[in-house]
């Protein structure tokens, strides 16, 4: 990354233009950038960035930040850029304490994932089939919190080998732990051991699709 006076000179070179042939001066940068003159000296002396100023004159000029800072040219960070997939986003739909409604009716925008984010979604063939929602209550701490935001896979519905779903009973909409009994009933687990464990036969429950992964895993 380039240094103070680099990117001090990188500016006076960009404002010349509008100084006409006038020598260029580090109190006319700080004026530019909204500094005071006493805290760009000090910035000056310790080779402290003021960063924030840069993003706000670089989006001013439209110019790239990362050319100012690195010498990288836009070209080369397009493809880097564009990896990233949009996920349906069902931001009024919440699920885990109940309440809630079917995402199919809903109103939903989109959430960006990144590239190397896919894979823990299954792929991009499985991105068709991905949504996500919020989490609403503590019924499953501290797997998930309150407002977490999860992404659930509705091509995978099979129970047989249990795992966390969003189910939907007569209760309401529900992030569960799910697991099918020797019986065939379907135990709701709560990993919250505050709430017990219900049994359930199969036609009380619709299975909306399995919890793949939440929102802080992207981080």
């Amino acid at each position: 990354m380039k240094n103070f006076l680099d990117v001090i000179e990188e500016i006076k070179s960009i404002v010349s233009a509008e100084f006409s042939e006038k020598k260029i001066f580090d109190k006319d940068v700080a004026d530019i950038l909204g500094i005071s003159q006493m805290n760009f000296a000090t910035m000056k002396k310790r080779n402290k960035i003021p960063f924030g100023e840069l993003l706000d004159f670089c989006a001013t000029k439209s110019i790239s930040i990362n050319w100012m800072l690195y010498g990288q040219s836009p070209e080369s960070l397009v493809d880097a850029t564009n990896k990233f997939f949009m996920v349906k986003y069902f931001n009024d739909v919440s699920a885990s304490a109940g309440g809630g409604a079917d995402s199919e009716y809903e109103d939903n925008k989109q959430i960006e994932i990144p590239h190397e984010f896919v894979m823990m979604l299954g792929g991009e063939r499985e991105l068709k089939h991905i949504e996500a929602i919020n989490v609403s209550g503590d019924s499953m701490e501290p797997t998930f919190s309150y407002n977490d935001i999860v992404f659930i896979n509705r091509n995978k519905t099979d129970l047989q080998r249990g795992g966390i779903f969003t189910i939907r009973t007569e209760a309401g909409l529900f992030i569960k732990r799910v697991q099918k009994r020797i019986d065939g009933k379907i135990d709701i687990i709560s990993d919250n051991q505050v709430y017990s464990t219900q049994t359930l036969d199969p036609q009380e429950i619709e299975v909306i699709g399995r919890v793949v992964s939440r929102f802080g895993d992207v981080d």
